[in-house]
């Protein structure tokens, strides 16, 4: 295998040898020595905002006549490669490393700094004529860039993966709630047979249960819209145009079609990280309530034989490698582990936001990681449960409607009508001799053949308002 070749650059410390084919540079390379921990880089989403920062940024310092024309334009081309994502692979550091993004900051800086010099017929590793900090990280520090990407990063991953997601869910449930409302079903409290519910009803709490995550999640997306840019160092904004912050957020949002402003405070911005604890809260609410009613659906598919068997989930592979044909409800377990994994992610980002240091948050590769993956696999599992779990599955409409006929807690039906004590001993027999509460009540003389027909219809039940007049008509 041949040698690798090395360049020499030189950072504020002294030389380092950078891979000669490299566009990333010396502080890069300090980190990717300095950090080899996990072996976890920032995701794409990360590095897209990064990209779309450096940007904006260039275009800003152009507008206000603090960065030379051409110099601007091979920053901006060459930051829109890398948010286009042409060159992810020269993100090699570790996301456990220093607490602010200092290292990735000059990541970035130091690849477009190289990259726009190849366009301007220069060399990687010269620094000239475009320079990673005079230039690329003109009116900014790591300290204001690496918040404000956390927050672009987030809002482009809700809006295109986590509420697409969600939605979709939401629409697949109401869809299969009014397709399945006619059937009248058992339903559960404490695991344990109760009155009756429709089918349609049961799912119906599942969709509302994501149209408010929906809700949820939107409304912390104002928050989430404040960059910290044009604070610099400690959010007093030294070193940059006034109106730098502005014009870079006006600028992002024009490219992203997403509302970015400037952070109201900057020292808030910086030296807290509330908007990403903000909405990892309504992320881990999302993933209860996945959970829940992914579980409800492993429940009630369970069996075929020996569980309850109220559904069929689709088979999409085989359960196991020593039991033939077992079928497992797969789908519905691969989103209980999102939801566990979203649930732990929320405790690293709470941490994380409680840690800020006086004028900055030093926790902040750690929150990146968690917030985005916590989003992209929210909204995968949302597409995923809706598509291979919601929409196919198929209901056992004979057993469904043979356990409500047999449940003896219909006998609730009946206590506007012979009163509660009368009404306990009615289902007491039917349970003791296995017989059906219509049965029991008609042979021991306390209602008509009839009546207990019109007062037992598990249907009735189900109907808002069920009383003695209503029972009675």
């Amino acid at each position: 295998m041949a040698e690798k070749e090395y360049r020499i650059e030189r950072d504020s410390l002294g030389e380092v040898p950078v891979p000669a084919d490299a566009l990333w540079g010396a502080q890069t390379q300090r980190a990717v020595e300095n950090f080899p921990i996990s072996g976890i880089r920032f995701p794409r989403t990360f590095i897209r905002a990064l990209g779309l920062i450096k940007y904006a940024a260039a275009k800003a310092n152009l507008e206000l006549g603090l960065l030379d024309e051409t110099l601007a334009n091979a920053i901006m081309q060459a930051a829109m490669e890398v948010a286009e994502g042409k060159w992810d692979d020269q993100f090699p550091i570790d996301i456990f490393q220093t607490g602010s993004g200092t290292s990735t900051n000059m990541n970035a800086n130091e690849v477009i700094s190289n990259r726009a010099n190849i366009l301007l017929g220069g060399k990687p590793g010269t620094k000239s004529p475009v320079h990673p900090n005079d230039h690329v990280n003109r009116g900014q520090s790591s300290n204001d860039v690496i918040p404000s990407a956390i927050h672009v990063a987030a809002y482009l991953e809700v809006e295109e993966i986590l509420l697409p997601g969600l939605r979709h869910l939401h629409e697949t449930l109401v869809k299969k709630a009014e397709e399945w409302d006619h059937l009248v079903k058992t339903g559960r409290t404490h695991l344990m047979d109760a009155m009756p519910i429709r089918l349609g009803q049961e799912i119906s709490g599942w969709a509302r249960q994501v149209e408010l995550g929906i809700a949820r999640i939107e409304s912390a997306l104002p928050r989430l819209a404040e960059l910290a840019l044009g604070g610099t160092a400690v959010g007093t904004g030294i070193n940059t145009h006034p109106e730098f912050g502005k014009r870079v957020a006006a600028i992002l949002s024009e490219m992203t079609g997403l509302p970015f402003r400037e952070a109201e405070n900057h020292f808030e911005a910086q030296a807290a990280q509330d908007a990403a604890v903000e909405l990892s809260g309504q992320l881990k609410t999302v993933a209860a309530s996945l959970m829940k009613f992914a579980n409800d659906m492993r429940w009630m598919n369970s069996g075929p034989i020996a569980g309850l068997a109220e559904i069929k989930l689709p088979a999409l592979q085989p359960g196991s490698s020593i039991m033939p044909g077992k079928v497992n409800p797969v789908i519905a377990e691969a989103v209980r582990m999102v939801a566990a994994q979203v649930f732990g992610n929320d405790v690293a980002i709470n941490f994380g936001g409680a840690l800020g240091d006086f004028e900055l948050n030093v926790m902040l590769p750690v929150i990146a990681h968690n917030l985005l993956q916590s989003i992209k696999i929210l909204g995968n599992a949302a597409r995923v449960l809706a598509d291979k779990a919601v929409a196919g599955f198929d209901v056992n409409v004979e057993r469904i409607t043979s356990l409500v006929d047999r449940n003896p807690i219909l006998g609730t039906a009946l206590n506007p009508i012979i009163g509660y004590d009368k009404a306990a001993e009615v289902v007491k027999k039917a349970l003791r001799e296995g017989r059906t509460v219509k049965e029991v009540v008609v042979e021991m003389g306390l209602l008509t053949p009839e009546e207990a027909e019109r007062i037992l219809d598990p249907r009735l039940m189900t109907e808002p308002g069920f009383t003695k007049d209503k029972v009675k008509r």
